[in-house]
């Protein structure tokens, strides 16, 4: 039989202890982070909301003024606060792009990588475009050994803070400052080799030396390199993200097929799910695969 990338496979975010998306609707989501609620723009919620009294409760709300994004702050919200999810713990900011630092969407991802690194004897893991590192937790968590790659400073720190409070052994993780492009192809000129792969690249970026990221131009050429990378081994494996770029996930899994042949994968949307509702909210597309 044939292996293939299977279709249309949506994984669900559901509520946890620290999170949970309360309403949405006008093209705006309503948001727990522990004891904080935000609300947010969110333009695929195209209904109306369901539950209008809960929106008071909203600690800060995100707005767009003169083109610039600004918090409105509502009741007092401290500079950045813990949640956890399971073991790990990590920081939550308001940051001046609506993020918050945690990509809740992500939930089902985090528990496939530590499946999968449990399923394999000591592990390397690369994780590029890692941003606030809680994929690199996750795989660390479950005794991987983790190279996190983000181009920028302020994130990597973010990054390392949240392997701090999640107790995660210092020499668990290995933290790079570069452009993920330039990283990769050093890497496969040094012979590396990774039992897992992860990567979430947007739509476009500056590398760490002020490199130019356009997915559309750069993404082909970053997975030839990663074939390179990824071990034959039975069990490795490979997890990319798209949240910004536009594309369908059918697009990302048909250029990975493009490079790495037949395969044993799924893709699909990432969705959110209403606490109060079974509503959704996709929230991003995702392609996966074990060899």
């Amino acid at each position: 039989m044939t292996k293939e990338l299977s279709r249309d496979r949506h994984l669900v975010s559901l509520p946890w202890d620290d999170y949970e998306l309360l309403d949405s609707g006008e093209n705006m989501k309503l948001e727990r982070l522990g004891d904080i609620v935000v609300a947010r723009p969110e333009t695929q919620a195209l209904w109306q909301k369901q539950r209008p009294e809960l929106w008071k409760m909203a600690h800060a709300i995100f707005a767009f003024r003169d083109k610039k994004g600004v918090w409105d702050i509502k009741k007092s919200v401290p500079e950045s606060w813990e949640i956890s999810h399971g073991p790990l713990r990590f920081l939550v900011r308001l940051t001046g792009f609506k993020h918050t630092g945690v990509f809740p969407e992500q939930e089902p991802n985090w528990s496939w990588i530590q499946d999968r690194v449990t399923a394999l004897e000591a592990p390397k893991v690369l994780n590029l475009f890692g941003y606030t590192g809680i994929a690199s937790l996750a795989a660390a968590h479950a005794s991987a050994s983790v190279t996190h790659v983000d181009a920028s400073k302020q994130s990597l720190d973010w990054a390392h803070e949240n392997a701090r409070l999640s107790n995660i052994p210092e020499d668990r993780i290995r933290w790079i400052l570069d452009d993920a492009l330039a990283f990769v192809k050093r890497e496969v000129r040094r012979g590396a080799v990774y039992d897992g792969i992860i990567l979430d690249p947007p739509a476009f970026g500056r590398g760490a030396k002020g490199e130019v990221w356009k997915i559309e131009e750069d993404f082909p050429i970053l997975l030839k390199s990663l074939k390179e990378l990824l071990s034959d081994k039975s069990g490795s494996f490979f997890l990319v993200n798209g949240y910004a770029a536009g594309y369908a996930s059918r697009s990302f899994a048909q250029a990975i097929e493009g490079v790495f042949g037949e395969i044993n994968g799924e893709h699909g949307e990432l969705h959110i799910e209403e606490s109060s509702s079974r509503r959704i909210i996709p929230s991003g597309i995702y392609v996966r695969f074990v060899r």
